[in-house]
């Protein structure tokens, strides 16, 4: 059997950002495993951009990870009560490609946000843009990283057993819903 891939998408384009300190725990915790950390610094979506230049080289990297993976792990901050429009703006994108990355593919969604309900309103409303994906969203056990700036060590490992052991949770029935 392969060795499992899972790919990372952080809402949060900043190196040191909690997203993806979350995401690198997760795949840590994920494994064994290639882990891959997408790049979603990716141009506006345009639909003119796009009938002029076609899709651009990055949006296709991130649509064949996507569909090379064996799971997917996204975390988003959340901005004004919603996902980061780096996030969504990196969803669109690959709507428009061929094929469909996302179709059946294990996906575990999660969110770290500064606020105390810790992006749990972005991760409801990024639930709902993956619907016309049709990916397999785990259900649970949700993760909400409160006041995510004070959950990481100084080498970025959860700071909480709880966060940890509900994290985990999660990327076990990941392992398992990808077939590892």
């Amino acid at each position: 059997m392969p060795e499992p891939i899972l790919l990372g998408l952080s809402g949060s384009l900043r190196q040191d950002a909690t997203n993806r300190k979350l995401l690198r725990e997760a795949a840590r915790l994920f494994q064994p495993g290639q882990f891959i950390e997408a790049e979603l610094n990716l141009p506006l979506y345009d639909g003119d951009l796009e009938d002029g230049d076609g899709i651009p080289a990055a949006v296709q990297t991130l649509a064949d990870q996507i569909s090379h993976a064996h799971a997917v792990i996204i975390s988003t901050p959340e901005y004004n009560k919603g996902p980061s429009g780096v996030l969504k703006n990196a969803l669109d994108w690959v709507s428009r490609t061929d094929g469909k990355p996302w179709a059946n593919k294990p996906v575990a969604v999660m969110s770290a946000a500064a606020g105390r309900a810790g992006g749990e309103r972005a991760q409801m409303i990024l639930r709902a843009y993956m619907v016309p994906f049709q990916p397999r969203i785990l259900q649970g056990p949700e993760i909400h990283l409160a006041s995510s700036s004070n959950e990481f060590d100084e080498d970025g490992k959860l700071s909480s057993p709880r966060y940890e052991a509900s994290l985990r949770t999660l990327m076990e029935k990941l392992r398992a819903e990808a077939g590892f």
